[in-house]
């Protein structure tokens, strides 16, 4: 994350623009307590897309940010709300996944959100077994997918653990998706830092008669720079997923320590 504050966001996606590489902003923080909590996460956001407008950013926010936990019919109505604000900015909003006991309500949330707001997607996790027929469910509404590898620990009954199944599942996934996204009735976003897989995903693309325009990518700020900057100077979709927010200590010490496998990664990444 470029800082906590979202001043320090918006120029690092202004920086990334020049470089023609868009931003999609999050908010760092989860699993709010208190509604008073979750109106300023919706005000916070609201503020977010009115600044935006010059780098042409998306946002994406998690449900227990707005009151999941507490209100699901809150959580539906500050979604609403933001989904509003988004079509208002002309930007996008998306729905972030987060571990296996939110899935069912996170998805059942986008589907009623979708129906009304057009402008939004879901974040999909490719290790759990599930997703699959999440996908194959959600087609006929034309969504927006965007396509992690999943970062929370869940259990062997419902996801793949060994990275080589997870690897097969996400570019499985992305096959099933792309005739969809050549018909334009799939929007979908290989979030992946993996150049080796969004490789092979992009031939079948090829294959397929794609536009590198329409084949969309994200990172995390500060991973892979090099490679976000060489996929959008091929004519690449790309965007920069860009973090802010006091929360930081807690959400990156939750992430390491919930999937050792991510300390590895960040680890990887401090490497020439």
């Amino acid at each position: 994350m470029p800082g906590e504050g979202f001043d320090s966001a918006l120029k690092a996606a202004a920086d990334f623009k020049a470089e023609g590489v868009g931003a999609l902003f999050t908010l760092l923080g989860e699993n709010v307590t208190d509604l008073t909590d979750a109106n300023r996460v919706v005000e916070h956001y609201e503020e977010v897309l009115a600044e935006s407008g010059e780098v042409h950013a998306e946002v994406s926010v998690k449900p227990t940010q707005l009151g999941l936990d507490i209100d699901q019919e809150a959580a539906y109505a500050n979604l609403r709300r933001l989904a509003r604000a988004a079509a208002n900015a002309r930007s996008f909003l998306w729905i972030d996944m987060e571990g296996s006991a939110y899935t069912e309500r996170t998805v059942d949330l986008y589907k009623v959100v979708h129906a009304e707001h057009a402008n939004t997607g879901i974040a999909l996790q490719a290790y759990l077994h599930r997703t699959v027929g999440d996908v194959i469910g959600l087609i006929p509404a034309r969504p927006a997918i965007r396509l992690v590898k999943g970062a929370y620990a869940e259990p062997g009954t419902i996801a793949f653990s060994a990275k080589r199944e997870i690897d097969e599942n996400y570019l499985a996934l992305c096959t099933l998706m792309l005739p969809e996204v050549k018909r334009r009735n799939v929007r979908l976003v290989m979030a992946t830092h993996d150049t080796d897989l969004i490789a092979r995903a992009w031939r079948f693309g090829q294959a397929l008669g794609l536009d590198r325009a329409h084949f969309e990518i994200a990172m995390l700020y500060g991973i892979r720079v090099d490679q976000q900057l060489r996929l959008a100077k091929e004519g690449f979709a790309v965007r920069d997923l860009i973090s802010w927010g006091d929360a930081w200590y807690a959400w990156y010490l939750r992430r390491l320590a919930e999937r050792p496998a991510n300390v590895w990664f960040v680890a990887r990444q401090l490497l020439p």
